[in-house]
């Protein structure tokens, strides 16, 4: 029965990808954005852009630089 149940939701959750986005019947894409040329297409609005997705800045492994002294760094005292 587990099988049966889990084969089904496996075969529900691949019937979306099995065409292209396209806006519901009736329905249009969103109006261009202000500043823009054209109306962006589906793909282009499921693209992430670079807020979405930001690039690390600090690379710790290119960037390895020798530490100073820590004059803060203490021996506990009892």
């Amino acid at each position: 029965m587990r099988f049966a149940i889990s084969l089904l939701a496996l075969l529900l959750a691949g019937c979306g990808a099995s065409r292209g986005l396209q806006p519901a019947p009736g329905k249009t894409l969103p109006v261009a954005p202000y500043g823009a040329k054209s109306t962006p297409t589906a793909k282009e609005l499921l693209k992430p852009g670079n807020q979405t997705r930001p690039e690390r800045s600090d690379e710790l492994l290119r960037s390895s630089d020798e530490r100073r002294s820590d004059e803060f760094n203490l021996p506990p005292s009892n």
